[in-house]
């Protein structure tokens, strides 16, 4: 039994005196103790009753519950009876030791609550032990072909009394019980540390809690009879595997318990398979398309092939009036702070042996679905080619107020807004959990084209993704993207800047305005910064900053005594954004 479930007995009399976010920890026996010290008697999950007869003073508590943590005891609950309310050093004790603490009113007898406390375990362990076997057995009948990830799902739901959901490697929901769907920024909390765990070796089932809910993660792979031979690094599938969140502290459950969940992820790694193999279509689709384009086939022989792919990617449709295309890589190795001048991370210097390009590639269709569609099949209009270490997939886009493709047998209504792809909103949702599984050694960037009208322009789409790609690789950070739009700004330039180049040049520029602002605290280079921001406006500028405008004009000639610069002149101008953008 969970200590949770005593507080909703009100025949125990119990009230919670700290410790709520451990409420989910499982009881397994009741203790009465009023030694020093007990640790010879507890073997760990006891709910520890006092009645506080060995506390002689203030000092006495924290070596106490000391002990009882130490022991791995579920809670306390302290009698009022003997000092009638709760000494506040033995409620400090405990919040130190994240122990669970409970008032026990004066009228209830420990007797009583040791007898209920039994009685409930007893129940439970007699039911678990009795029932392994059978659900063993269901639950590998009910299988795939007995309605996917769900079926299993609700068999956890109704016979366990788990709440459980699978996810994808960002967090997305694959599958879950029931109406009850998991919050988004609570299932990419989740899939962040399930990443960051399964990058540090830890051994699975992860513990996570999220909001004051704890959770157990439990990684989804087929090592049956069948199953792909085991990745022999842990980075090859650890962006691309699906887990199986439950909402339970299963730390100090049971050996059988955990074998049947265990199970659980078999029979869904198997669905995970079968629905992989149904992609394969797609991928095809997808690799042809990117072979004719890259080695310059003529454009009618590539509409052709999109006449037929068109169909499988978007159904009810018949035509995509509009394609872009996505490029994404993802890079092992000492990238940290790789960008500009060296040589960026992505630019294959890595050297890890690990193959990027089926790596980026699964995870480019997870990324390419929208995060607040959940189901494993919510990628079905995604075709994702690899191509050496790169991911390349094609969208089609359905024209601007064009009928979407029917959904769960309704029509769905047309599209009042653009329906293109945006690089940051892509990664906006994403960065979190993938920044945790890429660790300190990865790295994922991604470029976007713009839309495109027909075959013809195909080959120059992915010629601008790989472009921004590029560009986004010469960022710092684990997770990167950069679009099209941003090719024709000087955003295209600055990142091939060699470094060495770049920081002669801002340090001529910035140094005397920087050692100024040290001794002076004159903040010279945030006026710079806002002064250029407002096009040379005095006014905007004061009032942006809140000076006078004698001030403002001060500081500027400040600026240009220091430098030897005009900022009336519009060279000076430039050189001064140019070298705050490369600082």
């Amino acid at each position: 039994m969970r200590l949770r479930a005593l507080l909703e007995t009100d025949a125990l009399g119990l009230r919670l005196l700290g410790g709520e976010d451990e409420l989910d920890r499982s009881v397994r026996g009741v203790m009465t103790t009023d030694l020093r010290d007990p640790s010879r008697y507890l073997s760990g999950g006891e709910l520890v009753l006092t009645g506080l007869a060995w506390r002689r003073d203030a000092a006495d508590s924290e070596p106490f519950v000391r002990i009882l943590a130490g022991a791995g005891v579920a809670g306390l609950a302290a009698g009022e009876a003997e000092l009638g309310d709760i000494p506040a050093d033995l409620v400090e004790a405990c919040a130190r030791h994240r122990l669970p603490l409970f008032a026990v009113h004066e009228t209830v007898a420990f007797a009583t609550i040791t007898e209920h406390v039994v009685r409930q375990v007893s129940g439970e362990r007699a039911g678990d032990l009795a029932a392994v076997v059978d659900r063993h057995r269901r639950l590998m009948t009910s299988g795939p072909a007995g309605g996917g990830p769900e079926v299993v799902l609700d068999l956890l739901g109704t016979d366990l009394d788990l709440h459980a959901w699978v996810l994808s490697p960002t967090g997305r929901q694959i599958a879950g019980a029931g109406e009850t769907s998991l919050p988004g920024p609570v299932g990419a909390a989740l899939a962040g540390h399930h990443l960051a765990a399964t990058r540090t070796g830890r051994r699975a089932p992860h513990r996570a809690t999220v909001d004051g809910t704890a959770y157990s993660l439990f990684p989804i792979r087929n090592t049956g009879r069948g199953a792909l031979p085991a990745s022999r690094d842990v980075r090859e599938s650890v962006l691309s595997d699906w887990l199986l969140a439950v909402e339970a502290d299963a730390s100090d459950w049971p050996p059988a318990r955990l074998d049947l969940l265990q199970g659980v992820t078999q029979l869904i790694a198997v669905e995970r398979d079968r629905r992989d193999a149904a992609r394969t279509v797609r991928r095809r689709l997808a690799q042809e398309v990117l072979e004719l384009v890259q080695t310059g086939a003529p454009p009618a022989e590539i509409a052709a092939r999109l006449r037929v792919a068109a169909p499988v990617l978007l159904p009810g449709l018949g035509s995509a009036p509009h394609w872009q295309v996505v490029v994404a890589r993802v890079d092992w190795g000492d990238v940290e702070g790789r960008a500009a001048g060296g040589a960026p991370a992505g630019s294959g210097a890595s050297g890890s042996g690990i193959a990027g390009g089926p790596v980026a590639q699964a995870l480019l269709e997870e990324i390419l679905v929208d995060p607040a569609v959940s189901g494993p099949d919510s990628a079905d209009r995604i075709a994702v080619a690899h191509t050496g270490e790169e991911a390349v997939a094609l969208v089609p886009l359905p024209a601007v107020g064009a009928p979407a493709p029917a959904q769960d047998g309704e029509r769905a209504e047309g599209l009042d807004k653009d329906p293109a792809l945006h690089a940051d909103v892509l990664l906006a949702a994403v960065r979190e959990p993938l920044s945790a599984g890429l660790a300190d050694d990865g790295r994922l960037t991604l470029g976007v084209s713009a839309a495109v009208h027909s075959p013809e322009g195909l080959r120059g789409a992915l010629e601008e993704a790989r472009h921004a790609r590029r560009v986004a690789a010469a960022r710092p950070g684990r997770v990167c993207a950069a679009g099209h739009h941003e090719l024709a700004s000087h955003v295209l330039l600055l990142p091939f800047v060699p470094d060495d180049v770049r920081r002669a040049f801002t340090a001529r520029l910035l140094d005397p305005l920087r050692d100024y602002d040290r001794r002076h605290r004159a903040e010279l280079i945030p006026t710079l910064e806002t002064f250029l921001d407002c096009d040379g406006s005095w006014t905007r500028c004061a009032a942006r900053l809140h000076l006078h405008v004698n001030t403002l004009r001060y500081r500027v000639g400040r600026i240009e005594q220091l430098t030897g610069r005009d900022l009336s002149r519009l060279e000076d101008k430039l050189d001064f954004f140019l070298a705050l953008r490369m600082s």
